[in-house]
């Protein structure tokens, strides 16, 4: 189900926009009349999402592990389409699976730099321009290994684990300026990330998921969709499970 025209004349950032999670809800916000800017790593994969989405989609090469890339990315959102109504944080890698007492520290550190301090550093950008407008939304990708652990995956959990402490604080801050800030903890998304863990891995989280599947893009879409909309009025600093049953608080 979608609802026409709900996202007319907002303009949306969508990080990780070029595939997954982020394409899917690109895709979303476009179909309901908005217009999005895709922040991704890679130049052929944003031209190529932005081919399949028309007029009203354009991207951005940005690393959301570098402040002054996010922060450049921001100013030049600002000058071509004028405001960002919305921001979802998407963007993300698996990281390696190994045990803690095994995990490279460089891997630590990379997968804490995408995965968290991106998130941080793209909340931070896009908030202080919202609030000279006095309206946002912002919704971002934690996951259920955020609020469980999953072994061999301690970088990854911990990252997200810290996105939604971050959600939270922020959601309080912004409570009073017409900006809601949530989250969404999906489990595992039948998405291109899946390539970048074992199969042992894989099949350990599916496992964990009572509904016995994977879950959908288009699914977790939905639900960015409505976070991302003026609808979510009375909600802010919240989690929103999307996990098949897996989540137990």
């Amino acid at each position: 189900m979608q609802f026409d025209n709900r996202f007319q004349g907002r303009h949306a950032v969508v990080t990780g926009g070029a595939s997954g999670i982020g394409l899917a809800s690109a895709q979303r916000i476009v179909a309901e009349g908005g217009t999005v800017s895709i922040w991704d790593m890679n130049q052929a994969s944003i031209d190529i999402a932005c081919s399949t989405l028309g007029e009203n989609a354009s991207g951005i090469v940005v690393d959301v592990a570098i402040a002054a890339s996010v922060e450049a990315a921001a100013q030049q959102v600002e000058a071509k389409d004028g405001k960002i109504d919305i921001l979802v944080c998407s963007a993300g890698i698996a990281g390696m699976n190994a045990q803690v007492v095994t995990y490279p520290l460089d891997e630590w550190r990379r997968v804490i730099d995408i995965n968290l301090n991106g998130v941080f550093y793209c909340n931070q950008a896009v908030a202080k321009r919202m609030l000279a407008q006095k309206y946002g939304r912002i919704v971002n990708v934690s996951s259920v290994a955020g609020k469980e652990g999953n072994p061999t995956a301690s970088a990854y959990s911990a990252a997200k684990a810290g996105v939604i402490g971050l959600t939270k604080s922020l959601g309080k801050e912004l409570a009073l300026s017409g900006i809601c800030v949530n989250a969404i903890t999906p489990a595992v998304v039948d998405t291109p990330i899946l390539n970048q863990v074992t199969e042992a891995h894989k099949q350990y989280m599916l496992a964990k998921i009572p509904m016995g599947r994977f879950g959908r893009v288009d699914e977790v879409a939905a639900m960015i969709a409505w976070l991302a909309s003026e609808e979510c009025s009375f909600t802010t600093g919240a989690v929103f499970d999307i996990s098949g049953g897996r989540a137990t608080y």
